[in-house]
């Protein structure tokens, strides 16, 4: 559903990403981690169409993004790490906004709507204003706008920034619930939320994978605590790690 190759990103003499190579399959949750500055985020604008590669091609379920970006939007749900929310909107007016945008069907809009609502547990919320809502709120109408029209591929960009663990792990559920319905890219430097949530993890670090398999075999089934001291250990090398 997710393919990239060779990607790369300069800002005049800086370059963010340099030939990054890597797939998510469908259905797939993938954990796309690294430190501060790796390039996370800049990939994750590429993929969405946000900006164009300097080099390099990324396809969404076989279309290229900037050859085809309206059937890549058609495709992908984007929850942005700050999501743009308009605080003087009630939660249901928003996303009858933005479904209005996506172009979801008149006759299904409202039952596309309500079907978000509930999977973000949004339903009795739906006449709050943004602006009177809690982070873990507002981050839940995030995730609700990237679910309408039923895109096949979500790209999550630090979904769980900024929460109180309760939020966390509300916010981790209704990730973990989305598995098999849609192929999931998580942006995320919080390497618990991968162990409990992804089947697979890349690591990225000075704009280079240096680590891709199965959140298992990384860690030799020892959990977040492994997948910290792999993440550590490969960033220190910055080089590719056999695995």
């Amino acid at each position: 559903m997710i393919d990239v190759e060779n990607l790369t990103k300069r800002y005049g003499s800086i370059t963010a990403i340099s030939g990054i190579s890597f797939t998510v399959a469908r259905g797939e949750v993938v954990g796309f981690l690294g430190p501060n500055g790796a390039g996370k985020s800049t990939t994750m604008r590429i993929l969405t169409g946000f900006f164009p590669a300097s080099s390099g091609t990324a396809r969404i379920d076989g279309h290229e993004v900037h050859q085809h970006p309206i059937e890549v939007k058609r495709r992908v749900g984007y929850m942005p790490e700050r999501v743009p929310l308009y605080d003087e909107m009630t939660v249901l007016g928003f996303l009858r906004f933005v479904a209005q945008v996506k172009g979801v069907g008149g006759g299904g809009r409202k039952e596309a709507i309500e079907r978000a609502m509930e999977h973000c547990g949004l339903t009795d919320m739906r006449r709050r204003q943004i602006g009177n809502l809690s982070k873990g709120y507002r981050q839940r109408v995030g995730l609700a706008q990237a679910l309408l029209g039923a895109p096949p591929v979500l790209i999550l960009d630090e979904p769980t920034a900024g929460l109180d663990p309760k939020q966390i792990v509300e916010i981790r559920e209704l990730i973990s619930a989305l598995r098999g319905e849609h192929t999931v890219l998580i942006s995320t430097h919080i390497l618990p939320e991968v162990a409990m949530v992804c089947d697979r993890a890349i690591i990225i670090h000075q704009g280079k994978v240096v680590a891709e398999d199965r959140i298992d075999r990384l860690t030799g089934g020892g959990g977040a605590e492994s997948l910290e001291k792999v993440f550590i250990e490969v960033i220190a090398r910055g080089t590719e790690t056999p695995v």
